[in-house]
């Protein structure tokens, strides 16, 4: 076996098995609801700013516990909720999987959360209409440093969606959205 197919067989291999370790395809309603009710409360007790965009925003899709895995070759899966203003968030408008993949030096394991707060009608409708929506491509995402000048940052904010990563748990550095593949799921 050549060194490159061995990264990527390891690459593979890791990301296997942090799928099996909680971020699987396949979880019930009501699993996928009480991870994003919790992913909510800790969001706003870790990052109280997140009430602000909440208030200003149409809809949040909550994606907690995505797992992302590799060495060298890697990938992330997750499940989540789209919630609406207008039910303050507590309930499923639409439930949502999130994919992405990536290559380049990387080793390691990671499980974090994030939001996407939709902070005009038309941004949320443009998610919403799409089978297939990628960060980045279909929409331009702010992604919020959830440091020290998040909440400075929330004031500027120019683009109608806006990204928070929060909970990050594991040996992988840095969040990225880019690329990301957010697909309706019913499951």
């Amino acid at each position: 076996m050549t060194p490159t197919r061995r990264f990527v067989t390891l690459g593979l291999a890791a990301t296997a098995l942090a799928a099996c370790q909680g971020g699987a395809p396949g979880n019930a309603p009501g699993t996928i609801n009480a991870r994003v009710d919790t992913a909510i409360d800790t969001m706003y007790a870790r990052l109280p700013f997140t009430r602000t965009l909440a208030n200003q925003a149409e809809g949040m899709l909550i994606m907690p516990g995505v797992v992302k895995a590799g060495f060298v070759v890697g990938a992330a899966y997750g499940e989540g909720a789209l919630r609406l203003r207008n039910s303050g968030y507590r309930r499923t408008a639409q439930f949502y999987s999130f994919s992405s993949g990536s290559v380049g030096w990387q080793a390691g394991a990671q499980k974090t959360s994030h939001a996407i707060f939709f902070l005009t009608p038309d941004a949320l409708a443009t998610f919403r209409r799409r089978q297939g929506w990628e960060a980045g491509a279909d929409a331009e995402v702010t992604l919020i440093d959830t440091g020290v000048k998040a909440e400075a940052n929330t004031t500027n904010v120019q683009n109608p969606v806006v990204a928070v990563v929060f909970g990050q748990q594991g040996l992988l550095a840095g969040a990225s959205l880019e690329g990301a593949k957010y697909t309706p799921i019913t499951p």
